[in-house]
């Protein structure tokens, strides 16, 4: 009994600093650690290219009433030479405003920022499934690219559930209605820049062995279950089909086809598919843990790979600048929920980046202006 009250006594007298040890010393969330390292390399952050570039992949929803002037210098300011708006439609699916914004935006870069500023337009899918949804489509690409747009972007709501036929069914990424469209690309030599499914861990189990998990927990909506709408691999598959069946027409697999953490999968498609490009907005991450990896790859493939971030978030350009350019040591993804881990440097030659950056899309990507690169 006297030994239970001294021990009790003395928890009445534990100091301040040692209960506020005890706090520190509680398990964290993942959520919340986010340690600052100690590790003493030489760093060399970069906030412009070594050498301009194109942008393959970037969204300006506002180009038809858009300050041009303000956008170009912020271009500038990264050393881009020029940056190719895919939604040259915008997302909607009315025939009508999606004309009425592509029209508008080229007017406004034609008399702006011709240089600058290159626009893909996009299809409506409303009414696929009717008879003669198809004819329309073809005819609508033919107008545009005369009008002056560059390519094709096929946004990632083909295959999803978002676009549904007259009849209310999914329509595949390889639906046959669509292969005219294709057809026509070959032809008129314009490149289709495609993004199908999303990061495969979307669908795996939301678990501790996710590594997605964060980035699930705080974005809950990219969550996918086996099956919605259907799995990864069958998507994939469906736009694989496409590559396969239109050989002479050349198509830019957005996001790397979602093979940049499998890049020996990614090389095997490459030699299946001759007509596939690739591009890395979004997943430099993925490249920038494996650096020696990585590099074997830009190099083996540098004819066929092309610069893209998607997003237009200008401070953001500086992590791919340091990961393609420099042999940096650890340093970090701008978004833990993307990428907790550190990366590398890949540290690229000048001959590689020249491609990468601009060399590559200026030979599949008609009409842009040489003159703004370097030979």
């Amino acid at each position: 009994m006297k030994l239970l009250k001294l021990a009790a006594l003395s928890l009445c007298f534990i100091s301040p600093a040692f209960a506020q040890d005890s706090n520190i010393t509680q398990p964290l969330g993942f959520e919340e650690y986010d340690p600052v390292s100690t590790l003493k390399v030489e760093e060399h952050p970069l906030k412009r290219a070594k050498f301009p570039f194109i942008d393959v992949h970037n969204h300006q929803y506002q180009m038809p009433t858009q300050d041009l002037k303000a956008l170009v210098a912020q271009m500038d300011s990264l050393n881009m030479g020029i940056m190719v708006n895919l939604s040259g439609r915008g997302w909607t699916q009315e025939w009508a405003e999606g004309t009425t914004t592509l029209k508008g935006s080229l007017a406004n870069v034609a008399k702006n920022e011709p240089k600058r500023i290159a626009i893909f337009t996009n299809l409506q899918f409303k009414g696929f499934g009717e008879k003669d949804w198809t004819i329309r489509a073809v005819k609508q690409l033919e107008e545009d690219v005369k009008s002056g747009a560059k390519g094709l972007k096929i946004y990632k709501s083909l295959g999803f559930a978002g676009i549904k036929d007259d009849k209310g069914n999914r329509v595949p990424v390889s639906d046959s209605r669509l292969q005219p469209v294709w057809q026509k690309c070959g032809e008129l030599g314009i490149p289709v820049i495609i993004h199908t499914a999303d990061v495969p861990s979307f669908w795996d189990p939301m678990d501790r062995y996710n590594e997605r998990w964060l980035e699930l927990k705080t974005h809950p909506g990219r969550r996918r279950g086996p099956n919605d709408p259907v799995p990864f691999d069958s998507l994939i598959a469906e736009q694989h089909f496409i590559f396969r069946n239109n050989p002479k027409t050349t198509f830019i697999n957005a996001h790397m086809g979602w093979y940049p953490n499998n890049l020996k999968k990614l090389d095997s498609l490459m030699q299946v598919f001759p007509n596939m490009y690739v591009e890395i907005g979004a997943v430099i991450a993925e490249l920038g843990r494996q650096p020696r990896t990585a590099k074997k790859f830009f190099d083996k493939y540098q004819d066929r790979v092309l610069f893209g971030k998607d997003s237009w978030v200008p401070a953001e350009y500086a992590t791919y600048f340091r990961v393609l350019e420099t042999e940096d040591e650890y340093f970090p993804y701008h978004k833990k929920y993307h990428a907790f881990w550190r990366m590398y440097g890949l540290g690229l030659s000048d001959e590689v980046l020249k491609k990468l950056y601009y060399k590559n899309a200026l030979r599949i990507i008609p009409g842009l202006d040489k003159s703004l690169f370097p030979k």
